[in-house]
């Protein structure tokens, strides 16, 4: 959740209008004035006054039960060049990934120590995932973040661990030690796997997108229930599928730089 400063000057009121719209989850169809005060922190009165403003530009809707997202947010999103461009060029490629697997395809993207998945193609026996598209998950955690973990400069890593490395499920990687040296075991490999580390019963096999001058600018992941996916056989397929996304990327001249590390939420 975007964090409001309890230190130091008074939040701007941009600050506070993110924080209200961060304080929606994917469980919300709509929440209450008094929720969003609740969960925000702020006075019901200034709630209320961002929330009507928020409403006007199109950000938030008002609906008889409460306030919800507004579509000028869904808008807004498909404009990021970052998504849009990856996202675009892998679909084809995905599509293939899930014939070929029967699964589902999951491309993210790393924003500072966590992962924000961009595209989730699901397959047929597909499990209840935890993740969602526009959804975002610790990097330690899952295949596609320890993907990207792996080939990002040292002080990426330094800083999740920093941050903490909670547990998603009981398998999670929680020690520092122990996910430095499963980094060291993908970078000699190339692939990544989540053995249950994102959830209960939940595999994968993941790759990072490799863009100019060997930077992550994304990663693919291939995930099914630990009882169906072999990953240690879809490993190579997931490789491979980066490593041609990765050339397309780069021959189009879409690789931007890698996003820096950010300060993490408490």
């Amino acid at each position: 959740m975007f964090p409001i400063e309890r230190d130091g000057p008074a939040p701007s009121v941009l600050a506070r209008a993110v924080s209200v719209l961060d304080a929606f989850s994917p469980a919300d169809t709509t929440v209450s004035v008094s929720e969003l005060g609740r969960r925000t922190g702020l006075a019901k009165s200034t709630v209320h006054r961002l929330a009507g403003e928020l409403c006007r530009l199109g950000l938030l809707e008002q609906t008889p039960k409460g306030l919800r997202l507004g579509l000028r947010l869904f808008e807004l999103g498909q404009l990021v060049p970052r998504q849009r461009d990856v996202r675009e060029a892998a679909l084809p490629l995905m599509e293939d990934l899930r014939e070929v697997s029967r699964a589902t395809v999951h491309l993210a993207v790393r924003e500072g120590v966590e992962v924000v998945y961009v595209e989730i193609l699901g397959g047929k026996a597909s499990p209840n995932l935890p993740s969602r598209v526009g959804g975002r998950m610790p990097a330690h955690a899952t295949g596609v973040g320890k993907a990207m973990l792996a080939f990002s400069p040292p002080e990426v890593t330094a800083e999740r661990i920093k941050a903490g490395l909670p547990p998603c499920s009981p398998f999670t990687i929680v020690a520092p030690g122990s996910l430095l040296r499963e980094l060291e075991h993908v970078r000699r490999t190339g692939i990544a796997y989540d053995r249950e580390e994102s959830g209960v019963g939940t595999v994968c096999a993941a790759a990072p997108v490799l863009g100019a001058g060997g930077l992550p600018v994304a990663a693919l992941s291939v995930t099914g229930r630990s009882t169906q996916l072999d990953i240690e056989r879809m490993g190579p397929a997931v490789r491979t599928t980066a490593l041609a996304l990765g050339r397309q990327l780069v021959a189009k001249g879409r690789t931007g730089k890698a996003p820096a590390t950010r300060r993490q939420p408490a």
